[in-house]
């Protein structure tokens, strides 16, 4: 994939905090533009994409950061 353009990182919080902070970030992102969230909590997931449909915004996919953290892709559709 592509730079995601905007990267939040919550390595270290628990659910729902990922999705939470994926919410508040959403707003900065350009429409058009991607938004990365990378989280250890293993039910990000399920519920970034599951947020993605309840949100009509574009669940891009999955991916590792370089040190094999799951990293979530959005992009932004409204």
């Amino acid at each position: 994939m592509s730079d995601p353009g905007v990267e939040i990182d919550c390595r270290d919080l628990p659910c729902p905090r990922p999705i939470i902070e994926l919410a508040r970030a959403l707003p900065d992102v350009p429409v058009g533009g991607r938004l990365a969230v990378v989280a250890r909590d293993p039910a990000a997931r399920y519920d970034v994409p599951a947020w993605c449909r309840m949100r009509g915004q574009e669940y891009v996919g999955e991916e590792l950061t370089d040190d094999d953290v799951p990293r979530y892709v959005v992009r932004r559709l409204s």
